[in-house]
């Protein structure tokens, strides 16, 4: 993948080998992230790329976890961040009504699967979400630079697919 990166994006070849190759997050962590945020991309070519290595990084647990996080923040991410930005308050105190029982259940590590939360949530741009998967992360001991390494790994993910996929598009005129 990163040799499918042009030229004019050479930060994010260097800065993808740097989230993944030079991560001192663990590899469950990682690779969960990773896959994730893949996925959050919404990028065929990135998804297609990074879920091998990630698939091979993860127990099956693990695996399934990551895509869980990713599937239900799409959704979360949608209903916070809509419910945040509406300007009448009286949304936040209406029951959401959904279903969400991976977050309490998500058979991995709570720590881990609030991790690939967080990610997915700097991609999709939900404000509440990430205060509220930050708060727990910190409450559980988690530190900052855990977090902003989960953060990093999302942004450049979600850099690389966008470019990608708009190479793709301009390749095809």
């Amino acid at each position: 993948m990163k040799s499918a990166i042009p030229d004019f994006a050479k930060d994010l070849k260097l800065n993808l080998g740097s989230v993944i190759g030079n991560s001192d997050l663990p590899q469950q962590q990682l690779w969960g992230t990773v896959l994730a945020c893949a996925i959050a991309s919404r990028s065929p070519k990135v998804l297609r790329e990074l879920e091998p290595e990630a698939k091979a990084n993860l127990s099956a647990e693990a695996y399934s976890a990551a895509k869980s996080a990713a599937a239900v923040m799409a959704m979360n991410n949608v209903f916070y961040r809509t419910r945040h930005l509406l300007s009448d308050p009286e949304y936040g105190t209406l029951r959401a009504g959904l279903r969400m029982n991976v977050i309490g259940n998500p058979g991995v590590e709570k720590v881990d699967f609030e991790l690939w939360s967080l990610a997915v949530s700097a991609i999709n741009g939900c404000g509440q979400c990430l205060d509220s998967h930050e708060q727990v992360l910190r409450k559980a001991g988690v530190d900052r630079e855990t977090i902003q390494e989960a953060v990093k790994v999302a942004s450049v993910i979600q850099a690389v697919g966008v470019t990608l996929d708009a190479e793709a598009v301009l390749a095809e005129q």
